[in-house]
């Protein structure tokens, strides 16, 4: 099973709490993707780990990177499009950056959140910026290959309330 959507749309918490369900391992492509100091990992290893992953017999994989998209999907059954509001995405991720740079959560490999990323507005260097100018963008990717995918089912969540419902569905 593959969660897609914005950053800070909930992805994570949902996909671990599929993973959980199905009793499947949860895979969050952030941190492979994201070595030390924020380095983004090679393609070529970015590729190949996540083959290994999806050889596996059942996973519920996080991340929208099309790097490897095509070997998450060729292996998925299933797509989670998380599709909140903007305003939605926006607030989630602006308490998320606060809350994770104040307690010094680490991230993946020693990687944290600051709260000067707040205020930048290089896309690459906020992730409150990024999921503001992401939001179309994933909004048409994901409608789009929801359409053009019959090899795959799409289930759309454009809420909370839908999100506890794909929980708590037999």
């Amino acid at each position: 099973m593959s969660v897609v959507g914005n950053s800070g749309s909930g992805k994570s918490t949902l996909g671990r709490a599929l993973a959980a369900r199905l009793g499947v391992p949860f895979v969050e492509l952030d941190s492979i993707h994201h070595l030390p100091d924020w380095e983004p990992i090679g393609v070529d290893e970015f590729r190949k780990t996540v083959g290994g992953i999806v050889d596996g017999d059942g996973w519920v994989i996080d991340g929208n990177y099309s790097a490897v998209r095509d070997l998450v999907w060729a292996r998925a059954d299933t797509v989670i499009w998380f599709d909140l509001p903007r305003r939605t995405v926006i607030r989630q991720v602006l308490w998320r950056t606060i809350r994770r740079a104040v307690t010094r959560e680490e991230l993946w490999n020693g990687n944290r959140e600051r709260l000067s990323s707040l205020f930048r507005l290089d896309p690459q260097e906020s992730l409150l910026r990024w999921a503001w100018t992401r939001h179309r963008v994933c909004r048409e990717r994901y409608s789009r290959a929801a359409a053009e995918r019959t090899d795959l089912e799409f289930i759309r969540i454009r809420s909370h309330k839908d999100a506890a419902r794909l929980l708590t569905a037999d």
